[in-house]
Formats: structure tokens, sequence, C-alpha cells
């Protein structure tokens, strides 16, 4: 129950806090992007901890690498448990260029135990397009062991920082463009259009176009560079609209809300909770009732919420319920039946 409060207390400072934004934290510039690579090999140098035999498609990665160094031997000769497959995944990105280091990631895909002390073998990794734009290798780090008590560590899997080098660089020709695209992290008419307004105003002439809720054409000013224009969007200064959501983990039972999501009067009853909720001038105070603050009571008698009316939001209705000994289950289950019947008019997202 104390996590849920927690929750709300943090989307209400969000919620205050977030009346504006720059440019660069509501948008991105359509072509500037991270690329996924991703590599297969084999951590060598373990103690005893890397796949047993029954990883067999590690027995024949080292027949292979062995006969590519002029030694034949047959995958099933091989007894070692020094040595654990791995897929490999790092970053690439956006402008990196040739020699530039990058962060690689190692997982273990057989059985061993950890990768602890291993050495990663040299690893093409390439993109979606089957090109290899990095080479990784190093000594993998798995974060140090965890003592006795301080939580479960994760053996099989590990860092090697600035253990890849970049081979192959993406082209992207930002500076002869004279037109750029900015997406929208999240899709809202009012905030594209925002960006065009905020734009045009600053640059005192039409630079900005809004082609739909996600999407901003954009032209560069004849006095100025691509790259020093778009340095400039970035930090220019918007009206950000949040949009009202509430989202749900019902796995974990986590709720967030933004405080000012108000709901409308309703009757419910969810199991053995039953409540109604009241809006009034000057909430009532009858006999036996609970007083949570000067905007909200709750008649235990009469099982009622009596509220000041524009008060009755989700926070406070989340507040009463947890009053009256309502379970996160029980209170997700009645979120979701007040949006189904019209009373929450917010966006209600599950994850």
């Amino acid at each position: 129950m104390k996590k849920i409060l927690f929750l709300f207390t943090a989307s209400m400072l969000f919620h205050t806090v977030l009346f504006g934004a720059k440019i660069s934290d509501v948008a991105s510039i359509v072509g500037v992007r991270d690329n996924h690579l991703i590599g297969y090999s084999l951590v060598v140098g373990l103690q005893k901890t890397g796949d047993g035999t029954t990883s067999k498609f590690t027995l024949q990665s080292i027949a292979n690498m062995l006969k590519a160094m002029n030694i034949d031997m047959k995958p099933i000769d091989i007894k070692s448990k020094n040595v654990a497959a791995v897929v490999v995944t790092a970053e690439l990105a956006p402008f990196a260029r040739q020699g530039d280091k990058i962060n690689i990631t190692v997982s273990s895909i057989g059985d061993a135990k950890s990768l602890e002390g291993g050495t990663l073998l040299m690893t093409p990794l390439k993109g979606v397009d089957g090109k290899i734009y990095a080479l990784a290798q190093g000594a993998v780090s798995i974060g140090g062991r965890n003592a006795k008590g301080a939580g479960e560590s994760h053996p099989t899997a590990g860092l090697i920082y600035d253990g890849g080098l970049v081979e192959r660089e993406i082209a992207i020709d930002l500076y002869n463009q004279e037109y750029v695209t900015l997406s929208l992290k999240e899709a809202n008419f009012q905030n594209s259009v925002s960006i065009q307004k905020s734009l045009n105003n600053y640059y005192s002439t039409e630079v900005a176009v809004a082609m739909d809720s996600r999407t901003v054409k954009l032209k560069k000013p004849s006095d100025k560079t691509m790259i020093e224009f778009l340095a400039e969007v970035q930090e220019v200064d918007m009206n950000y609209s949040v949009q009202d959501r509430i989202v749900i983990n019902e796995r974990t039972g986590t709720i967030v809300s933004g405080v000012g999501i108000h709901i409308k009067p309703i009757i419910m009853t969810h199991g053995d909770i039953t409540i109604k909720i009241t809006e009034q001038n000057v909430p009532s105070r009858p006999a036996g009732s609970m007083v949570v603050d000067e905007n909200m009571i709750i008649g235990l008698n009469e099982n009622e919420l009596y509220t000041k009316e524009g008060t009755t939001t989700v926070a406070n209705l989340v507040r009463s319920l947890q009053k009256l000994g309502a379970t996160p289950k029980d209170i997700i289950s009645i979120l979701e039946a007040m949006k189904s019947a019209g009373s929450i008019s917010a966006e209600l997202k599950l994850i």
C-alpha cells in the first residue's frame, strides 16, 4: 500500500513541474538514432564454470575455431568446461566513426554457470542488413560478486566497457540538407502545433510546419547551416501538453496517475466494498466519519465519500479506498470498471 501512495506523490511532482519543455525533450530528429548490433562468439578462460558437454553448439564452435588455426579436432573429443557460447550485443550511436569505441553486452546462451574472469574472443557485430559494423573483444566484467544477503548476482551476463571498435560508418548527411523532420516521442496534435508556433515565433518566419500529430517538417533558414539550425531548435522552449493517463501494472499492483485526473460522482460495488461518491460545497461530517483532509471525508457508516466540489480525483479515490481496506488488486478492478462506465475520461493504460 505504501508503494502506491509513493507513486501518486511522485506523479504529483511530475505533473506540477512540467508546464514547459525544450523541443529536444519532446521530439527527436528523424534519421538520427542508435542502431542495434548482434554477434555470436565464445568466452574463454573460465574456471570450470563454462558450458558442459550438453551444449553441443559450444563444442562445435570450439572445433571450428581450432580448425581455423590448423588444429583438426572433433567436437566429441572436446571436454573443456572453461568456454561458454555467448550472444554479443551493442548499440551503434548516430555519427559514430571508424575507430570509435562502444560498450559491449555479453550474454550466455548455454548452460554456463558464470562468465566471471572470462575473455571474449574477437566477434564481428552485424546490423540487420548483415554487414559488419563493429568488432568486439576483451575481458568480461560481471560487476563484482554480491555478498551473501546483498541480493542475487547475475553472473551469466556481463559488460565489456569500450570493448567494441567501430569498423563501418552509417552515413547521415545532415549538413547538405535543406529540410529535416522532427518526430514527437508521443503523438499529440497540441504538442505538434506548439512546436510549430514556438519555432516560427523564435525565427520570426515560417520554418516549421506541423504535418500530423507526430511529425513536424523544418526548413533551414538561409543564414544558418543545418547543424547550427538543429542545435538551436533543440534548445527552444515550448508549451508542453501532458495527456491525462492512468498507468496500471496488474502483475505488481502498481498504479501511476496524475493527481488532477477528475472522476464523475458514482455509486460502485466491488465484492464487499460499496461506496458512493458525493460532491458538496462543504463536505459533510456525519457521525462516525473519517476525516482524510479538508477536501475529503469518508462516512464509514454510510460507505459514502464526501468530497469538496472540484476535488473528486483518482488520487483522492485511491486514498479513500485504501482507508477502507481495499487491496491494490481491488483498486485496479474498480478503476477499470469506472473507466468502462465513463466515470473516468482519462486514458487507462495496462502494462
